[in-house]
């Protein structure tokens, strides 16, 4: 591991945007996260939407534990020269599963909640 002082520019860091290669930036410090590809509990793929870019407003908007941020400070190989950085890229939010998508089963569940009590109603309002 490179020592944390070592300055490294923003076109050094975008090279690193591959599986078996991948640097973030974040918070003006620069992360060789190649080895916790695997062990990402967000995935790989949210690792890699992060490169070549500045990842810090992606890395606060998922709201990380304080045990990720010790253990991401492992990782780090520097700081970034934040001159050397692209002042007019879009931001581009990472790809993450949606976690709010219904599934079938709930789907179902929901109609019967609804279902259930109309039939009783139903039920209930025939007269004997």
């Amino acid at each position: 591991m490179a020592p944390a002082s070592k300055v490294h520019t923003f076109d050094d860091v975008s090279r690193h945007d591959q599986l078996n290669d991948c640097w973030l930036i974040i918070a003006g410090k620069v992360y060789d996260v190649t080895s916790f590809m695997e062990e990402h509990p967000g995935g790989d793929q949210i690792l890699l939407s992060a490169a070549a870019k500045d990842a810090t407003e992606d890395f606060e908007d998922i709201g990380h534990s304080d045990a990720a941020r010790e253990q991401m400070e492992t990782f780090c190989v520097g700081t970034i020269d934040r001159s050397t950085i692209p002042k007019n890229r879009s931001r581009v939010p990472p790809k993450h599963m949606n976690y709010n998508k219904v599934k079938a089963t709930d789907f179902v569940a929901q109609i019967l909640l609804l279902l259930v009590p109309l039939m009783i109603l139903g039920l209930a309002s025939f007269p004997r």
